[in-house]
């Protein structure tokens, strides 16, 4: 089995200090980490890093060119026999899962990791799970802070995790 651990909107810059210690350490009990933008800082990177060594991320809209110019848009992400596609997402709520879904429309991919809206979703649609891990740090637009753990063995079995 692998276990992955699912982190966007952080939105932290140079001090890492307020990163919630409960993900870090269950992040040092995952095979790799994906974080779907709005990193704030390469600090988080560091930060995640220093848990497990296999860490994905892109780019967030709201990423400053020094984090943005090192991270790509889009990844996909194979484990095992399944293929993992991750995007931030952009514009309004309300339509980021179609605009989401239009930016992996032709990579056959079992898995969509996303973020943007801070607002965790954990839905399969149309044989594809779409997966927000929410935010761990928001207090204004998420409901609750959260992140994510993916499981991928026969089937893949996603959690949102609320702090």
């Amino acid at each position: 089995m692998t276990r992955i651990g699912v982190i966007s909107d952080t939105h932290m810059e140079a001090d890492t200090a307020a990163f919630p210690k409960t993900i870090l350490d269950d992040f040092k009990n995952v095979d790799m980490i994906i974080h779907a933008g709005d990193l704030g800082s390469l600090k988080v990177l560091e930060l995640l890093k220093s848990a497990c060594k296999n860490v994905y991320a892109v780019r967030g809209n709201m990423d400053p060119h020094t984090v943005a110019g090192k991270l790509p848009e889009k990844e996909i992400i194979k484990v095992g026999r399944y293929k993992i596609g991750v995007t931030h997402g952009i514009g309004a709520p309300a339509r980021l899962l179609d605009l989401v879904k239009e930016k992996f429309k032709d990579d056959p991919v079992d898995v969509v990791v996303f973020g943007h809206s801070h607002q965790p979703f954990n839905e399969k649609i149309g044989g594809i799970l779409f997966f927000n891990p929410g935010s761990p740090v928001d207090k204004m637009f998420a409901p609750y802070n959260s992140y994510g753990i993916i499981e991928v063995n026969d089937e893949i079995q996603a959690s949102i995790m609320r702090i």
